[in-house]
């Protein structure tokens, strides 16, 4: 289950920074569903990466992860 969840989440990144760089380097603004999407990843990498130091400073591994 926690390979599917990473692919995917793999894919959408891949995918939202594609598009930001090719909107980027043909001058053109970002749909706001790419701007959204983004703001969405970025959240959840963010959370995760709390959720993971708080984890490691407590010693304990969240049960997804064991």
């Amino acid at each position: 289950m926690l390979g599917a969840v990473v692919f995917t989440y793999g894919m959408l990144m891949s995918f939202v920074l594609s598009g930001a760089s090719r909107n980027r380097r043909l001058s053109q603004p970002n749909p706001r569903n790419l701007i959204y999407v983004g703001y969405v990843l970025c959240g959840l990498s963010a959370g995760l990466s709390v959720m993971l130091l708080a984890s490691a400073m407590l010693g304990r591994v969240p049960p997804v992860l064991a």
